[in-house]
């Protein structure tokens, strides 16, 4: 068992139906980048304030997502070209639960993060099939992946495809006051599925702070007494650009060397 391992079984257990009242879908992200090895003392210092997800006796999950986008990337390029309007759309398998879910993101131009998303219970993420039902409407038409897309984004089902596959291990801690959660993404593997082009940062964490609004949030103590800055970070985008050769990524570049330096420094 590792340190990580072992401070996390120290949290006050929350299971997925007590957080039903902390789903943030309409929300504010703060995200920082820190190197694996500062992890078990930020942890240590949010055990007070923090619980613990639990599933099955599991506090840390396996998640799987594919990506989709059009074939000029159109949602990466409106990511960094500073488009303050855009979206991610997903489907993302949340591995130890045995939930799959189709997910759209979008960004409005007051920096507030909407996701709107329904289960695709056993779609495979690695398959361009729309066929998926989620459940039967009231005039009893049924809803399946592309209509969903068709409806509810910019995008239409037949304009995108699968582009990035990305899988890490998360850490969800909900504050005591339930008004806020925090996701710690450890692990991380980026696999272009265009290309076969692959990325691994196996000492990056990326913590992302949920709010609705910039309500007290113990977390933002405990990085400013580590010296952590917030950080924009996608990890779509990096992947992207990571694994993508001769990609527009001018925007990305700086980022990836504070990443790479950050980890080098570790």
């Amino acid at each position: 068992m590792t340190p990580i391992d072992t401070i996390i079984r120290s949290f006050e257990p929350i299971s997925l139906a007590q957080m039903e009242s902390v789903k943030l879908m309409n929300r504010i992200d703060t995200k920082f980048v820190v190197p694996l090895a500062v992890l078990p003392a930020i942890l240590q210092a949010a055990e007070a304030d923090y619980y613990a997800q639990q599933i099955d006796g599991k506090r840390i999950a396996t998640y799987d997502t594919m990506y989709y986008d059009t074939d000029s990337l159109d949602m990466y390029l409106r990511h960094h070209d500073r488009q303050l309007v855009r979206q991610k759309i997903r489907i993302r398998q949340y591995v130890d639960s045995h939930l799959t879910f189709l997910e759209i993101k979008r960004k409005n131009n007051k920096g507030r993060t909407n996701k709107k998303r329904i289960p695709v219970p056993g779609f495979d993420i690695t398959a361009d099939t729309p066929s998926v039902l989620k459940h039967k409407r009231k005039d009893d038409e049924p809803v399946t992946v592309e209509t969903f897309i068709d409806a509810k984004s910019r995008y239409r089902w037949a304009d995108i495809s699968p582009h990035l596959r990305t899988m890490f291990r998360r850490i969800t801690l909900v504050n005591k006051a339930k008004t806020e959660r925090l996701t710690i993404d450890m692990n991380l593997q980026w696999d272009n599925v265009l290309n076969g082009e692959k990325k691994t940062y196996p000492n990056l964490v990326i913590i992302e702070l949920k709010r609705d609004g910039n309500v007290t949030s113990p977390m933002m103590d405990i990085m400013l007494t580590h010296r952590i800055k917030p950080l924009k970070i996608s990890k779509y985008c990096i992947g992207i650009a990571l694994t993508t050769p001769g990609i527009k990524q001018n925007r990305f570049k700086k980022k990836i060397r504070l990443i790479e330096k950050l980890l080098n420094e570790s």
